[in-house]
């Protein structure tokens, strides 16, 4: 509800509202001048400004959490009637406390991370620049303000991923010498800068036409503005472009959360250093697609109560979430670079909210999967964005981002070797103890009792994606941690080089978040009911989605600090989780069975195994498709079109023709008068002869 509706003066909030996005500005804008004075001072002022952007997040909670909301707007483009604004409701005060406050933490990280890059300055700019536009698209109050912040975190993706332009080859990522369908899969950062920079725009073209569809129908990009009148959609409705508009938006989503078929940039995103992958690809941008779905969702959903119906939406939402959770996990339980594992989960779990807001819209209680994608998206941007920075850490000792490398590190980085523990088992759902649990086990429960048609091949797809989660947690970490050391970790030791634990700076905020995927877990479950209940009052209030209040039969089966779950879910999620990692502790941390030897064991095995490993052959497809087959083209049409008809057949062709008739001419200029007369008859008689035919 409206500030001016309920009476009470938030004036003070307001302002926080727009200093949360501001501020983070600001910084980018100083820091130019900043890193001239000095460089070392400019790591001092990042982490000061996104402490106070944060501050500003957490003002606005009280608030929030009371139900209320703040609407304010400015005039922007007056021709027009254009207004600006921010809207500071529970959804977007929620995410801007997620967004400032893990901001916050690795911005500390990269202080240790960073230290001594020569390019640091333009490393805080581009942070900086970054969390602004990240927290401008949370608290816009209309999608053209939210497409300005869209592309502003676009533009910053593309510049940290390729931060080390030089293109050295320890900033690659792939494996060199490796091919896939003849194309080498090893990327440099400059590649996959262009690469994220690209895919995202295809998404970006899509989300500005469905922008301007909705606008020229409705006269506004406004949120609330557009829940207020409903003829703009029914006159949409009525010449079939409302759902086509809508799925535009959402193909801006699938752009920016890397999901399928727009996910390939994801991976060669972790060119960047880890502070950027642990920012951008975990925490914040890649969520921002979560964030639009959830923004416009409830939306469409009231239009659907109101009889313009839209199911189509939803049903979309579900399955590229569902097919993406699934394909990424799977390709997460093969590959050899740290980095690339994370990123996989990262597409992966970010494809549960998509499911899980998907299948809201099919389900007569929405507010279930609204608050179990968005208590995921909360969970995951913790355990996620602890396990990036730990990941880094690993990294900056060991000097390698090959698994393969690593090994035995337990006894050597103990914090990291803890912490890594507690966040990969939010990742996994560990029961009872993590948040990853129960937001999880809040999806497994919304897809169930939906009561759609795609209900139970969605909770299929959940829970096979679960099983491979726990597998690959626990891979990754068995073989960084256990066993004995690699080869190139002896050989660092022989050259004088000691394995030790991380620097403080580093450490430490990894470690929070980590504390906090178990503590926030071990009150999961009433968590879970809060947020239930605050999103309950706010779909109510800003949309008119009423919840039918009705209690479980099937748990009463249950325990009573477990009443309210639903005993399918909940089965399920603890059978996934020893599934996954009992298997993962067989080939991982036991070393019961060699994994290399059971994949060679059996034909069918291994070829799975390279199918998976080579990214189910999805990235070559899309290199051979868009860039070789147009070069291909593009040669040709040079080649037989451009050099041969034009070159040689108009230019150099129509010169011989020119240079040969010029001749003709010049040999019958003779000087003799007969022989003009002989030439001028000759003409005379064709002509004739023309006319008589």
């Amino acid at each position: 509800m409206a500030t001016e509706a309920i009476g009470i003066p938030f004036e003070a909030s307001s302002l926080s509202a727009w200093l949360v996005w501001i501020l983070p500005f600001a910084a980018a804008l100083i820091m130019p001048g900043i890193g001239k004075l000095s460089k070392n001072a400019t790591g001092y002022v990042a982490v000061g400004f996104a402490l106070m952007s944060a501050l500003s997040a957490a003002s606005l909670l009280p608030m929030a959490l009371e139900g209320h909301e703040i609407h304010k707007q400015i005039m922007w483009i007056e021709a027009i009637g254009l207004k600006g604004g921010v809207l500071a409701d529970p959804l977007s005060v929620i995410m801007a406390n997620v967004v400032g406050w893990i901001s916050f933490l690795i911005m500390i990280y990269s202080t240790g991370y960073m230290k001594g890059d020569k390019d640091i300055t333009r490393f805080w700019f581009w942070m900086m620049f970054f969390i602004g536009s990240m927290q401008l698209i949370v608290l816009s109050d209309n999608l053209l303000q939210v497409f300005f912040g869209w592309e502003g975190v676009g533009l910053a993706s593309y510049a940290l991923i390729s931060f080390w332009y030089r293109d050295k080859k320890k900033d690659h990522v792939g494996q060199e010498g490796r091919t896939v369908l003849g194309l080498l899969d090893y990327y440099a950062p400059t590649h996959a800068g262009m690469k994220a920079f690209i895919m995202t725009k295809v998404g970006d073209v899509m989300m500005i036409a469905g922008m301007l569809l909705i606008f020229l129908f409705a006269g506004t990009f406004g949120f609330k503005e557009l829940m207020g009148d409903h003829e703009w959609a029914i006159a949409m409705n009525a010449q079939g472009l409302l759902v086509p508009a809508f799925v535009l938006l959402f193909g801006g989503a699938v752009g920016k959360s890397a999901q399928f078929p727009l996910n390939e940039w994801l991976l060669e995103a972790m060119t960047g250093p880890t502070a950027v992958s642990a920012l951008i690809h975990a925490a914040t941008m890649v969520k921002a697609g979560v964030f639009l779905v959830a923004r416009i969702g409830p939306i469409v959903f009231a239009l659907g109560a109101a009889g313009i119906m839209a199911d189509q939406f939803f049903e979309i939402v579900a399955w590229v979430g569902a097919i993406t959770a699934l394909l990424l996990a799977t390709q997460g339980m093969v590959n050899p670079e740290i980095k690339k594992v994370l990123a996989y989960s990262t597409g992966s779990q970010i494809g549960y909210m998509m499911m899980a807001l998907g299948v809201a819209g099919l389900s007569h209680q929405y507010v279930d999967g609204y608050t179990a994608g968005f208590f995921h998206l909360i969970s995951h941007a913790m355990f996620k964005a602890s396990l990036f920075m730990a990941a880094g850490s690993l990294l900056h000792i060991v000097g390698s981002r090959f698994m393969t490398d690593m090994g035995g590190l337990r006894k050597h980085m103990k914090k990291t070797y803890a912490f890594m523990w507690a966040a990969g088992l939010g990742l996994m759902g560990a029961p009872f103890i993590t948040t990853g649990f129960w937001s999880k086990d809040a999806i497994f429960a919304a897809v169930y009792t939906s009561g759609n048609e795609w209900a139970l091949p969605l909770y299929a797809i959940a829970v096979l994606t679960a099983i491979i989660t726990a597998f690959y947690t626990t891979r990754m970490i068995g073989m960084v941690f256990f066993g004995n050391k690699s080869k190139h970790i002896q050989k660092m030791e022989e050259e004088g080089h000691h394995i030790h634990e991380a620097s403080l700076s580093m450490w430490v905020p990894y470690g929070i978040l980590a504390v906090l995927t178990i503590g926030i877990g071990l009150i999961g479950l009433s968590t879970e009911e809060g947020l239930h209940h605050l999103f309950t009052d706010y779909l109510e209030h800003s949309f008119g989605i009423h919840t039918e209040h009705a209690a479980s039969e099937a748990s009463s089966i249950l325990p009573e600090f477990l009443q309210g779950l639903n005993p399918v879910a909940l089965g399920s999620s603890l059978a996934a989780f020893s599934i996954g990692i009992g298997l993962g502790y067989i080939f991982y941390i036991g070393r019961w069975v060699d994994p290399v030897k059971f994949v060679n064991s059996n034909i069918f095995f291994y070829a799975i195994h390279k199918v998976i490993l080579s990214r189910w052959y999805l990235n070559a497809i899309v290199y051979w498709c868009f860039v070789v087959a147009p070069l291909w083209l593009a040669r040709g049409v040079y080649r037989y079109f451009e050099k041969t008809a034009i070159d040689y057949g108009m230019n150099d062709g129509f010169q011989k023709a020119v240079g040969w008739s010029a001749k003709v001419v010049q040999g019958t200029q003779t000087g003799v008068s007969q022989s003009y007369l002989f030439v001028f008859g000759a003409g005379l008689l064709f002509v004739v002869l023309i006319l008589l035919m």
